[in-house]
């Protein structure tokens, strides 16, 4: 469904990622891990369009990506949760769920779609005249998750889902990101907080200073002695 091929990105001269290779077959969660700085949050701009200084391909379901807009590439049906959440703090939990239907063909069917994060996310519907800069991290999260699912994307590229929260916060998120993804959504995450990743993917990419060392089923990489030594303190 996704392929990456030898994706290269730089940010002036300072190159961020070296040939690159992975790709997430449709009804996957697939997991990029590694430490702060590996280059994950990079891959997924790159994957967006964010980032214009790349060489290498991005093909999504046999159609070449790598050199369009990001609106384009979400309106294909790839959309990002961004690291940090990024939501509209003067809008209300309602408004920043219709922003994220800003496709035309997607508005039709904004009610139901409303529903659906209601559905998944039960205390967004209980606050949604609330100002989203007023609510908890956690909140926050479900918002940001909420908003990217109202444009019924085919790809959920989630950036650090599990970033600030607390653990038993942490370990709610996944289990809805696993419901979603066994709703038909295909799933690529990029997370720091390592175990919790392999324990809710199917296969993973370990990143280490914009390279990929390492890939294999998730359940395998867990065991894998590097993995262990360098991420797990084992």
């Amino acid at each position: 469904m996704l392929r990456v091929e030898h994706l290269n990105v730089f940010y002036g001269d300072m190159q961020a990622l070296w040939d690159v290779n992975f790709e997430v077959s449709q009804g996957e969660l697939v997991t990029l891990v590694g430490s702060n700085g590996a280059g994950k949050t990079t891959t997924l701009n790159a994957i967006s369009g964010l980032l214009d200084n790349k060489t290498g391909s991005i093909t999504f379901k046999d159609t070449l990506i790598h050199l369009l807009p990001p609106h384009e590439i979400t309106a294909l049906g790839i959309v990002q949760v961004p690291e940090g959440r990024k939501l509209w703090p003067n809008l209300t939990v309602l408004e920043n769920l219709e922003l994220g239907a800003y496709l035309r063909q997607k508005r039709r069917q904004k009610m139901k779609n409303i529903e659906r994060v209601y559905e998944l996310f039960p205390r967004l519907k209980e606050r949604v005249h609330q100002l989203a800069g007023t609510l908890s991290g956690g909140e926050q999260q479900m918002l940001a998750i909420g908003r990217a699912l109202m444009s019924q994307p085919e790809i959920l590229m989630l950036d650090e889902p599990s970033l600030g929260l607390a653990p038993i916060l942490v370990k709610d998120l996944f289990k809805v990101i696993r419901q979603i993804n066994q709703q038909g959504v295909t799933v690529l995450l990029v997370e720091q907080n390592l175990r919790y990743a392999l324990e809710n993917s199917t296969r993973g990419y370990v990143l280490e200073t914009g390279k990929v060392t390492l890939s294999g089923l998730s359940k395998e990489l867990l065991e894998n002695p590097h993995v262990k030594r360098a991420y797990l303190g084992l």
